[in-house]
């Protein structure tokens, strides 16, 4: 693992692992965990933290593992404190399981049909779908957060809107947006850690922002941003 100068700071004695987009690739979640659990046995630290950005289901084939593993404990890792952020497609899950009719047709058409299976419910029979993910499942996705704040880091799934303070930023936002965001190039305040836009060759680091999303489900890689002092690395399964 290589390290090279950060755009912001981690408190000092604290440690993030920031997890991108996991999109049902339960597999590269596993290795990626094995890889923390090494990295931490060989570098002890005091206050370590473990973060998912969001984006645990649809479009790979394990999601109801994906949320097996997220849903077992506090944390997927003894004794490590979890994060666990929402992605578009959680809220998309969440408001399909609500009865929201539109809802009901976008999770099908982005990556839903995938992991409905993974939990052999029907996809054509949304009356089922409730009974046949896990409860513990279903409240985990109602639950997640929109935002974490540490050092000088923003971690957000998608991203924000420039100009517009924190408390104002809508969820649409927090959780949608592409363009505006990741063209601006002014500070935020703070430098925003993110997925929701795949990058093909690696993780992306700008002066206000990084992109930890890779394309797992695409058949890249799944990453893992390393966050200390002032410094990042990345962890690859």
């Amino acid at each position: 693992m290589k390290f090279e100068t950060a755009p912001a700071k981690i408190p000092d004695n604290r440690r993030v692992y920031a997890i991108g987009d996991i999109h049902g690739c339960s597999d590269k979640l596993d290795a990626l965990y094995a890889m923390i659990t090494e990295d931490l046995a060989a570098r002890p630290i005091a206050l370590p933290l473990l973060l998912h950005i969001g984006d645990y289901v649809d479009k790979g084939p394990d999601s109801a593992g994906v949320l097996d593993s997220l849903t077992r404990g506090p944390s997927p890792i003894p004794g490590l404190a979890c994060v666990n952020l929402m992605g578009n497609h959680e809220r998309t899950m969440a408001d399909a399981l609500a009865g929201e009719r539109a809802s009901i047709t976008d999770w099908l058409y982005t990556g839903g049909r995938e992991a409905l299976k993974s939990w052999h419910a029907e996809p054509e029979d949304p009356a089922s779908w409730a009974v046949k993910i896990p409860r513990a499942h279903q409240e985990f996705v109602q639950g997640l957060k929109k935002t974490h704040r540490l050092g000088s880091y923003l971690f957000v799934h998608a991203g924000i809107r420039p100009g517009v303070p924190l408390e104002e930023q809508t969820e649409d936002d927090l959780l949608r947006i592409r363009s505006d965001f990741l063209s601006s190039e002014r500070s935020h305040g703070f430098v925003v850690v993110h997925g929701h836009t795949p990058v093909r060759h690696g993780a992306e680091i700008h002066a206000n922002r990084i992109n930890i999303d890779t394309g797992a489900c695409f058949g890249r890689k799944l990453t893992c941003a390393v966050l200390e002092e002032r410094r990042v690395a990345f962890l690859e399964a």
